[in-house]
């Protein structure tokens, strides 16, 4: 048992006192929710924002529209109706609404006695995902996402990242950007031994950038597929000085990692990540994390395609690995009551206040 000395002290680790577990995701940036091709044209889904009720249906102009899913009538799932044209039909009465969620026919009832519709929701489509803006709509066009890292050009072979994990949302981007942690993924890579370049951050934004030493073990095949295929011939690898940028960009994170001597990041990286996590309940104790891993593809035409499944299997392991200790930090914070967490690397420090100072409290 800590004695109360003890637990006052891990208490008071953050002088602002702010338990980022209990900080909510700002609404007011745009949140992923579904894969494009997970919704044909008709057809409806039901998902969630921070325990908020979504329904996406494509109607039959090809565009994704985004209701409140309940109806206005008995509060029922919208997401069990059906979709004629660009409206949507309550499962249980009939009542229709349109895209901006307007009650536009009640069939029992004249059309002067129609009542009020539900909430619309501004949405796009990005990059093959579905995109959600649950805060002030007037925000909404100046905070839309440009692109999702590599994920759409043709040089580099993409995967999808999809995952519902059990913890809040600024686990998942402490676990990204703190490399430190790479002691947890020995079994994956050997020992490695992560060096902080620099580290910088703005209002909304933060950044840390590292090199990496093996200090013992071998690599594995995964690792090797991503990284020493775009090495130049001739060159060893322990002479390498490879290079990692980690950074938040409220509330999405990229990670991209660059191979060489001479390291230039405005060329492309060999390895580009982005992602992004949706918290699924008010509390905000679970997230769905979307994301594409895109690998430069190396000059040798097809050799990527043959290497990929030892990308996978590598990408997924350390994956689980991750989700694993993320989840028991969130169980960690349930049975404490409160962040204790005594964190000291400067770089994840500066990382915690802007996930406080761009969140808001629960």
């Amino acid at each position: 048992m800590l004695d109360e000395s003890t637990v006052a002290a891990a208490r008071a680790v953050d002088p602002k006192g702010v338990d980022l577990r209990r900080t909510a995701a700002n609404a007011d940036y745009w949140y992923p929710l579904a894969w494009s091709d997970e919704l044909k044209a008709g057809r409806i889904i039901g998902r969630r924002f921070a325990g908020e009720p979504i329904a996406l249906y494509r109607g039959a102009s090809g565009q994704v529209f985004a209701l409140e899913d309940r109806c206005a009538h008995r509060q029922v799932p919208l997401h069990l109706g059906v979709v004629t044209g660009d409206v949507l039909k309550c499962h249980y009465h009939g009542w229709a609404y349109d895209c901006a969620g307007k009650c536009v026919d009640v069939p029992y009832l004249g059309k002067e006695r129609k009542p009020n519709g539900v909430r619309s929701y501004p949405v796009r489509e990005i990059d093959g995902l579905i995109f959600v803006f649950p805060g002030n709509p007037a925000l909404a066009a100046e905070r839309l996402p440009a692109t999702l890292g590599s994920s759409q050009r043709r040089d580099y072979k993409t995967r999808r990242l999809n995952r519902e994990v059990a913890c809040h949302y600024t686990f998942m981007h402490e676990n990204l950007f703190d490399m430190n942690h790479q002691f947890m993924h020995r079994k994956q890579m050997g020992s490695i031994r992560a060096s902080c370049l620099g580290r910088r951050h703005g209002d909304h934004w933060a950044e840390v950038e590292y090199s990496f030493s093996r200090t013992e073990g071998k690599s594995t095949m995964g690792e090797r597929v991503i990284v020493d295929m775009m090495r130049k011939r001739g060159e060893e690898r322990q002479d390498f000085r490879d290079h990692m940028r980690i950074r938040t960009d409220y509330p999405s994170q990229s990670l991209k990692v660059w191979v060489g001597r001479n390291i230039d990041q405005t060329q492309d990286p060999v390895l580009d990540v982005w992602l992004c996590y949706t918290p699924l309940d008010a509390e905000h104790r679970t997230n769905r994390t979307f994301g594409y891993l895109s690998v430069k593809k190396p000059p040798i035409p097809g050799l990527i395609h043959l290497a990929w499944p030892f990308v996978v299997w590598f990408t997924e392991n350390i994956f689980r690995e991750d989700k694993e200790i993320v989840e028991f930090e969130q169980r960690a914070h349930d049975a404490q009551g409160s962040d204790w967490n005594n964190e000291v690397f400067p770089a994840l420090r500066d990382l915690r206040e802007v996930l406080a100072r761009s969140g808001v409290p629960l």
